[in-house]
């Protein structure tokens, strides 16, 4: 259940062993914080306090977007791992200005009422960052609150973290993002029109604005859709700004989904990056991008067929 509001939290929401974060992506650095938390009250229903927008995006909003997940598929994700109340909370001015003191007292205890929550050795929150763990232990045990600081779910890499997955994204390491999501990376948006020069070219394409999600590396992916009526499609991908045709100052995502004829336009696609073909790059001319879109097809269904078997 998804609560938005902290000063009128339903008495069925309070209660909860809560989780904090801003969960972007639900890695599995975050499923690890969850579990620790549900070993340590299986009691308690479970619950995840999260931050809307982004703390990055209030601060910084001239900024390139930085979301792997949108809010809508961050719930899906939390409530799959067993979260059952999930507080996001609104984050503009005023909510930065909270001192460390009235974060805890105000929205942790009045508003959620929260009896046990569990971070991370770096969570800090208050104005300006200034609450750390020492004194968020402190103030809760005031309440008989207990708190649980789970260390990071590392690798030879090191902590499992939302900024390493971005850059493993804007490097093109589709694979390994995968691997440390725990399940490909997915772009969600509303199909818009496009100049319908991928029909012309023999590969209709769904035009799917990146919106705030990161700008994966630009090029060329075999994916996976899943369409409005529930199933789930095979395609190619071009993520870009299409050199060869337009070169147009914003990316986005141009999907072709194989053995498909219908009209999607308004409707909301789930696409899904699996595997990083090529870069993009701009050919000679339309015969040359048409030509090397066969080979990008051919390609994808190659991979798809072998790894979806």
């Amino acid at each position: 259940m998804l609560h938005t509001d902290w000063r009128d939290i339903p008495s069925n929401a309070r209660g909860t062993a809560a989780a904090l974060g801003n969960f972007d992506g639900v890695h599995r650095g975050h499923v690890h914080l969850l579990h620790a938390l549900h070993a340590a009250r299986p009691d308690c229903p479970l619950g995840a306090m999260t931050f809307e927008p982004h703390p990055r995006e209030f601060f910084r909003p001239q900024d390139p977007p930085i979301r792997l997940t949108l809010p809508p598929m961050k719930a899906r994700y939390l409530t799959e791992h067993g979260v059952r109340h999930i507080f996001q909370l609104g984050f503009d001015k005023a909510f930065s200005l909270l001192t460390p003191e009235a974060f805890i007292e105000e929205v942790l205890i009045d508003g959620l009422g929260v009896k046990h929550v569990a971070c991370g050795p770096d969570f800090a929150f208050g104005h300006r960052r200034t609450g750390g763990i020492a004194f968020l232990e402190r103030a809760l045990e005031r309440h008989d609150v207990g708190l649980t600081v789970v260390p990071p779910l590392s690798d030879t890499s090191g902590p499992f973290s939302s900024s390493r997955i971005r850059r493993l994204l804007q490097d093109g390491y589709t694979e390994r993002a995968r691997a440390e999501l725990g399940r490909p990376w997915v772009i969600v948006g509303t199909v818009a029109h496009g100049d319908k020069r991928g029909r012309l070219l023999g590969f209709p394409t769904a035009n799917v604005p990146l919106g705030r999600h990161v700008e994966p590396a630009r090029g060329v992916y075999a994916v996976t859709v899943a369409m409005p009526d529930g199933r789930t499609r095979q395609g190619v991908a071009n993520v870009g700004r299409r050199p060869t045709v337009n070169d147009g100052p914003e990316s986005r995502v141009e999907v072709h989904i194989f053995d498909f004829d219908g009209d999607l336009y308004g409707q909301e696609l789930e696409v899904a990056l699996h595997v990083m073909l090529r870069e993009e790059r701009r050919f000679s001319g339309l015969d040359a991008l048409k030509a090397q879109i066969a080979v990008d097809a051919a390609q994808a269904r190659e991979i798809l067929d072998q790894r979806l078997d």
